[in-house]
């Protein structure tokens, strides 16, 4: 395959990453690797590194625009991500001496795991409640956000504990896999803290470029980032979070993940299969 075709097909695959990553919350790197490992036979840490690089476009297209919205809470993203990027240098850290084919196999069951969460919120979407946590008020963590009529829609946050321990897990997996696990990070804030979806998602958004960068750190130190990967990759991925951050108000978050769904479950059980015949 020629330079320039390469080179294309990376940036326009990257795109589609982006868009989709800035409209569900959940990062493009979910796609980015396997896409990378499985299309373009680029070794998993490699993959990982572009990744983690991807993911902090992603944040830094789509969190702007966002926060300039008045949908992400920056008070709760930057309280969560004390937890996320201490697990995120963790995760980083056995990445580097964890097994090709092992990473592969934990990948496609978090990929497996995103699906089935994807798919249970856009059945059965968590209505908001009107009662906080005490944690709530001391911490001011509760807000408002814009509704579509112009008004303001307020919200309070629960279960502080166990959202911040998620986001202990989601910053590890992050390091380990080279993902935003924007899943996981929802997951927290939607279904235990009780964010409203918009608030909890665009939030994600904002949270995923830190929890990259501290462990993206490590992976240059050991140079397993790869410049001629990373800048079309980059490109294509800011392209795609800008496109996606314009147009979330509008679109119709449930068939979105309905569609990410189907597309992760099949790269999911790809990259174990891909992992157990490269094992044995």
């Amino acid at each position: 395959m020629a330079l320039l075709t390469f080179t294309a097909l990376l940036f326009v695959g990257a795109l589609l990453a982006g868009l989709l990553g800035a409209l569900t919350g959940l990062g493009g790197g979910v796609v980015l690797v396997p896409l990378l490992t499985l299309g373009f036979h680029v070794d998993i840490r490699y993959a990982i590194g572009v990744s983690l690089i991807s993911v902090i476009a992603t944040s830094s297209g789509a969190a702007a625009a966002y926060v300039r919205e008045g949908f992400s809470s920056v008070r709760i993203g930057m309280f969560l991500e004390v937890a996320t990027t201490l697990g995120a240098i963790l995760g980083a850290y056995l990445a580097t001496v964890v097994h090709t084919q092992a990473l592969a196999i934990i990948f496609g069951v978090v990929l497996l795991y995103s699906s089935f969460l994807s798919w249970q919120q856009a059945r059965n979407p968590v209505p908001e409640l009107k009662k906080g946590s005490p944690w709530s008020g001391r911490l001011r963590l509760s807000g408002d956000y814009p509704a579509k009529d112009g008004s303001r829609c307020k919200y309070e946050v629960e279960n502080i504990p166990g959202g911040f321990g998620m986001m202990f897990v989601a910053g590890a997996l992050s390091g380990l896999l080279g993902i935003g696990s924007g899943a996981v990070k929802v997951l927290a804030m939607d279904r235990i803290m009780k964010v409203p979806f918009k608030v909890s998602t665009t939030t994600s958004n904002f949270m995923i470029g830190v929890t990259a960068a501290a462990s993206a750190g490590i992976f240059l130190h050991r140079g397993l980032i790869a410049p001629g990967l990373a800048f079309p990759v980059m490109l294509g991925v800011l392209s795609g979070s800008l496109i996606g951050a314009r147009y979330l108000v509008r679109a119709h978050v449930g068939v979105l993940r309905i569609v990410f769904t189907f597309v992760v479950l099949a790269l999911g059980v790809e990259m174990i299969v891909n992992g157990v015949k490269q094992w044995f």
